[in-house]
């Protein structure tokens, strides 16, 4: 059976080109930086500092990406970055999950109040200052736990899996009531299996925030071999000093910053791969998790 075309009036045309012609304007800003990075980061610096940009396969180089690799401060920095990530991750899932269980339930006694609670912690904090001192005395300053336990918990990915528990059916509760399961067993026989799609949701945005943070690392960590990828990539990109390991055969100042310049395109390539990877193993749960709560029914 085939199926008739939906008509648009003359207005409904004009707002749907002015939409794609904003969205083309979007996808243009996104494209053009990243495909210059992508391009700088194989130049010759010299080429890339004297005319820009350059096609010619003659002027380009692997070079940057030797060095990067080359640098053992990098992999420390990738090593650090995967375990904070990871760990805080699966950390905050795990509580973010067991924690929106109890306050999707609406006969829960003090329901409002926990929820008062919890969305005034979304806008007010302790202040930097408060947040250093509790964390040092707690002795939490240049330990990795000052970087996983405060972000933990997440109140927006919180009410984003309430919302979602209170989308499934109550009877699949009931049926496993009648079949003797107690809420423990519901919830990690019954109701997780079902929630892949906000499990892949605030994973994915646990991991990408963690993996780009580095200013909590900036603050609470002063062992170098503990720094994320993140802070090792500021150095680079903020201060301009790249690590002395991958500058080692590099004498005059000019030639320091020309490769220091390369350095920060190869870099921002490098630390930008395991999103990319990442993200099309997430993208078929991505959509649906997202849209929680737009519709009722």
């Amino acid at each position: 059976m085939e199926h008739s075309k939906i008509k648009l009036g003359t207005l409904d045309r004009i707002i749907l080109a002015i939409g794609y012609f904003l969205l083309g304007l979007f996808v243009i800003a996104i494209i053009i930086p990243l495909a210059y990075v992508v391009t700088a980061s194989f130049m010759d610096p010299n080429v890339l500092n004297n005319q820009g940009i350059s096609l010619r396969i003659s002027d380009w180089t692997l070079e940057a990406y030797k060095r990067v690799m080359e640098d053992s401060m990098i992999w420390r920095g990738f090593a650090n970055s995967f375990f904070y990530s990871i760990t805080s991750t699966a950390l905050s899932v795990f509580i973010t999950l067991l924690a929106a269980y109890p306050m999707s339930k609406k006969e829960l006694v003090g329901r409002k109040f926990f929820n008062t609670i919890f969305i005034i912690t979304m806008f007010f904090g302790g202040g930097l200052i408060p947040t250093f001192i509790l964390m040092n005395q707690l002795r939490l300053v240049n330990t990795i736990w000052a970087i996983i336990i405060p972000g933990s918990f997440n109140v927006w990915n919180m009410i984003l899996a309430r919302t979602y528990y209170q989308s499934i059916s109550k009877e699949l509760w009931e049926a496993s009531q009648i079949d003797g399961a107690n809420e423990i067993q519901y919830f990690f026989h019954i109701l997780m299996p079902l929630c892949k799609p906000i499990i892949a949701v605030i994973t994915l945005w646990g991991f990408v925030g963690m993996w780009n943070s580095y200013f909590d690392a900036l603050i609470y960590l002063n062992d170098a071999t503990l720094q994320p990828l993140q802070l090792v990539l500021r150095s680079i990109l903020v201060q301009n000093t790249p690590q002395s390991g991958m500058i080692a055969d590099i004498q005059s100042t000019a030639e320091l910053a020309k490769m220091a310049e390369l350095l920060k395109y190869s870099t921002i390539v490098v630390s930008s791969l395991p999103l990319l990877v990442m993200y099309p193993f997430f993208q078929k749960y991505f959509d649906k998790g997202v849209m929680v709560g737009s519709v009722k029914g």
